[in-house]
């Protein structure tokens, strides 16, 4: 991915964990790999809390360099990448303080870039005092998540954002879509006539998308129980992917035509009746336990958390999507804190052969799939039956293996890496449209009013566990389970 584009690449929170750990890293990177960042491109660091730009580059030395490159640091490359490096000490809440950063990037080369690492209740005035001194035009923006507790206060930022910049200069990030194996999802879709007529409802009995963490809530209890698993994850990470894998097929590749088709999975949503929630939405809470040998707290007594909290850190829902192609066919998606595996992963379940005459086994649920996992390793796995050496006609499960950091020697592009050098190039496919984000919000509110009305408590799941009984029982009911396995 050679690149000419010049930029000036502004990035705000620039002693964030967000900074420290995903964007400059991806930033380096792409500078060490050589040609993907343009000689000239240059990025301002915008803080508060440090003097000086010695001082910042002595902070990027300290916290971020531990971040960057899994197989060391190339001290050449690293001693270059901090030349690219300014600094500007702004106070975000002075306006005043814009004229300075407007005189520290005027005479810095190429397109602006304005990366807002920030909470969301600074994007507004973050965004009217660029426009007050003129930063505006010309430039792009990147919002991080969440934009939004909900629709109204969504709309209403995206509303104060888009008097400023034009719906084609915001970039809504989600990193999940800049993941290897989610382009490779749509590279096995639409460039294989293999699997392309498979994907529909004649052939698929039920999908599953789950993204797993082992982690708590961590230092973030303040932030997280004002947000809850539906938020964090659901409105935008799940429902983004189940679209990339129920879309029609584009006719191109290009930013509108990708969105549009996502667009329209998330219209095809079947809205959830109220009456119907506790049959096709479980909600959670982390309790004590034990992961990989060492006992972790329950979220109730994590730092910043309320007392007799009702925050959901658990949610798995039942899907479906009226359309054509996949009527009838049951999405389930799950996501949770505390669980037993760190893994992020797409199942998508094959029904069985409709009459076999090699015994039962070839009848079962779940005999052929194929399994895209995202994380911690990325690989596309398709399982299918085979017969066992010896006598008789006996099946057993055999799977072939796309792995591919063994079959792509040069090595992977993080998500991060990839999504930003898509803003300074100016490719908004892999980000998040407006109506997109307004149809997910949509789509989950009767829940979060309904759980809000209701005041029930979570249902409780010790850490360490695939979440609540009651998540396996939703799946039972349609005659499958989750896929559970040993990475």
């Amino acid at each position: 991915m050679q690149t000419d584009s010049s930029f000036t690449f502004v990035l705000f929170g620039g002693t964030g964990d967000l900074s420290m750990r995903k964007i400059l890293p991806a930033l380096f990177e792409a500078h060490r790999a050589g040609g993907m960042l343009a000689d000239s491109g240059k990025i301002v660091a915008v803080a508060r809390h440090v003097a000086d730009r010695s001082e910042y580059l002595q902070w990027v030395n300290e916290h971020v360099k531990p971040h960057v490159s899994k197989n060391g640091v190339d001290e050449a490359a690293w001693a270059s990448f901090l030349t690219r490096i300014e600094f500007a000490k702004i106070d975000l809440g002075n306006p005043d303080d814009f004229v300075l950063l407007r005189d520290a990037v005027k005479d810095l080369p190429g397109i602006r870039v304005f990366y807002l690492a920030t909470g969301p209740s600074l994007f507004v005035p973050i965004c009217r005092a660029l426009a007050s001194v003129g930063l505006n035009e010309n430039a792009r923006i990147v919002l991080e998540k969440p934009l939004g507790y909900d629709l109204k206060s969504s709309n209403a930022i995206n509303d104060a954002v888009g008097e400023i910049f034009a719906e084609e200069q915001i970039y809504r990030i989600d990193h999940y879509l800049g993941k290897e194996p989610v382009q490779n999802l749509l590279a096995l879709r639409f460039g294989n006539a293999l699997f392309e007529p498979l994907w529909r409802r004649e052939w698929v009995e039920s999908i599953q998308i789950t993204i797993a963490e082992e982690l708590g809530v961590e230092a973030r209890g303040d932030f997280y129980d004002n947000t809850g698993a539906l938020r964090d994850m659901v409105q935008n990470h799940l429902l983004q992917l189940l679209s990339i894998v129920a879309m029609e097929p584009p006719h191109s590749m290009d930013s509108d035509s990708v969105r549009d088709e996502k667009l329209r999975v998330l219209r095809a949503l079947k809205p959830i009746n109220p009456l119907d929630i506790g049959k096709v939405a479980v909600r959670g809470q982390y309790h004590s336990g034990v992961i990989r040998g060492n006992a972790v707290p329950a979220y109730a007594t994590e730092p910043g958390v309320k007392q007799n909290s009702t925050t959901e850190t658990f949610v798995a829902l039942k899907v479906e999507i009226e359309n054509w192609r996949w009527a009838g066919v049951p999405f389930f998606l799950r996501t949770g804190k505390r669980l037993a595996d760190r893994v992020a992963e797409i199942v998508v379940n094959f029904r069985p052969v409709p009459h076999s005459a090699l015994g039962a086994s070839a009848l079962r649920a779940g005999a052929n799939r194929l399994v895209i996992r995202l994380q911690p390793n990325e690989t596309i796995r398709l399982y299918c039956l085979a017969k066992q050496p010896g006598e008789g006609m006996n099946l057993a499960s055999v799977h072939l293996d796309l792995a591919f950091d063994q079959f792509f020697r040069e090595g992977q592009m993080e998500a991060y890496q990839r999504l930003l050098l898509d803003v300074i190039n100016g490719r908004l496919a892999l980000f998040v449209r407006r109506d997109e984000q307004e149809a997910a919000w949509r789509w989950v509110e009767p829940i979060l009013n309904e759980w809000k009305a209701s005041n029930k408590p979570p249902k409780p799941y010790a850490s360490g566990t695939w979440g609540p009984a009651a998540a396996s029982a939703m799946l039972a009911q349609h005659g499958t389970c989750w896929l559970e396995e040993e990475n």
